[in-house]
């Protein structure tokens, strides 16, 4: 069962190495540089948003992005020392901020020391049996390196084996080490590439000792119900309602949209999905959306369908941002953040407010949780649905078209957020514009 908080979270995700403008490259015996402690300037920022805690991306020491991982138990000198990180977590405790930390454990960088090792030792190494290794016949020190399997063609990512016992203690043993240093849950990167059967070797050991962690899987594509069943993971990530939203505004095609949510209405039958409109992997949704209209359209399905909501740091300020599939094709996505929001550029706090509007909307009705979407009128720039959870009912109507969006027989007479006309029992939404009714 999922920790008892994470029906109340809203996180405010954040790339680390990015948002304190990081070097590209380090290593692991560098001179640390406490730049970590930029994070924590933001906390009231995100607490006056709405936001419950902050998700952070790759913390760990690492050669360049964070996801080459050369050591688990360390915090990447380019950001700090664990001292940092402490106070980064007694500062967002204080405040009532959970932190949630990204663990790669379907690879490692090639630089970590338990590869160098197998590479040293040959294949009877301890470490060997840790990664998937094709040796050469005869293999002897001084020859060729063997074929090492790696993460989707990343050469530089080294694929750990998932079957072998030491790497479930080394997971486990990582896992369980940051959440006594206060950390509150895991992301587990990648979760989609890695056997369910190896969580579940790992979970009930970091379980056993922290049985209020929240977990949720990295999955993209796949039966999400059963990776959750079979895994024990709380939930994972729900790519495919992000998709739906971004095609269905841009192509003006609500019938996608429509279709995802009852897929979605699915899912939260047997666990509840952490859910998203921008992420550090994808364009930002000010650049997909660039109608600049239909941009909060995206933001009310998300604070308004069940699920675990996250705000990728920017976009509550309108940041664009395009992914190119190319060396630094992230950075775009990723940028450096000021050292406080006074130094926000004055245009984007609109968007800010448009984010604590609808995030209020969602604290006022925490039952949204779980919330069970149901079609009330659709067309291809028109959307009509109801969330409800029992006695409690919201009605959301979206319109991207131009015209005027006419409704009857809603059974709701009560404006909760966005801008509608009630004339007895019709409600009209202006042309680009939504309504959340009550």
């Amino acid at each position: 069962m999922a920790a008892e908080w994470s029906e109340h979270a809203i996180w405010w995700q954040v790339y680390p190495l990015g948002f304190v403008g990081a070097p590209r490259e380090g290593r692991p015996d560098a001179d640390v540089v406490h730049r970590l402690g930029r994070i924590g300037a933001w906390l009231d920022y995100v607490i006056e948003m709405g936001c419950s805690g902050i998700a952070l991306g790759p913390v760990f020491a690492s050669e360049t992005h964070g996801y080459d991982t050369v050591d688990h138990f360390t915090i990447d000198p380019r950001l700090g020392s664990e001292a940092d990180f402490e106070a980064l977590v007694e500062a967002a405790h204080s405040r009532g901020l959970r932190i949630l930390l990204d663990g790669v454990f379907n690879h490692v960088g090639r630089a970590h020391p338990a590869f160098a090792a197998a590479l040293a030792g040959g294949p009877a190494s301890e470490t060997a049996s840790w990664f998937r290794l094709d040796w050469p016949d005869g293999w002897s020190p001084g020859d060729a390196p063997p074929r090492a399997d790696n993460f989707e063609g990343h050469d530089a990512l080294v694929a750990l084996d998932h079957d072998d016992p030491a790497v479930v203690e080394l997971v486990a043993d990582v896992m369980t080490h940051w959440l006594d240093r206060g950390a509150d849950g895991w992301r587990l990167d990648a979760a989609y590439a890695v056997p369910a059967a190896f969580w579940a070797q790992v979970l009930p050991r970091v379980r056993d000792a922290h049985p209020h962690a929240w977990i949720v899987g990295e999955v993209i594509h796949g039966d999400y119900a059963g990776i959750v069943a079979e895994s024990g993971m709380d939930s994972v990530t729900q790519y495919e309602l992000w998709k739906a939203v971004g095609n269905g505004i841009v192509e003006r095609n609500f019938f996608e949209l429509a279709w995802s949510m009852k897929r979605h209405n699915q899912f939260l039958e047997s666990f509840v999905p952490m859910t998203f409109v921008g992420n550090h992997d994808v364009t930002r949704l000010a650049t997909l959306i660039t109608d600049e209209r239909h941009r909060q359209h995206a933001l009310v399905v998300l604070m308004t369908v069940g699920g675990v909501p996250a705000v990728y740091y920017g976009d509550e300020q309108g940041f664009t941002g395009l992914k190119e599939e190319r060396a630094g094709g992230d950075d775009a996505i990723r940028p450096a953040f000021p050292d406080g929001p006074d130094d926000l550029a004055a245009g984007g706090w609109s968007t800010y407010h448009r984010h604590q509007e609808l995030i209020a909307l969602r604290r006022r009705h925490p039952w949204l949780h779980r919330g069970r979407t149901a079609e009330l009128s659709l067309t291809n720039t028109g959307y009509a649905y109801e969330v409800r959870s029992g006695d409690d009912r919201l009605v959301v109507a979206l319109n991207i078209g131009d015209d005027t969006l006419e409704l009857t027989g809603l059974g709701a007479s009560q404006v909760r957020a966005g801008h509608a006309d009630l004339v007895g029992g019709t409600v009209r939404v202006p042309g680009h514009g939504w309504v959340v009714l009550g």
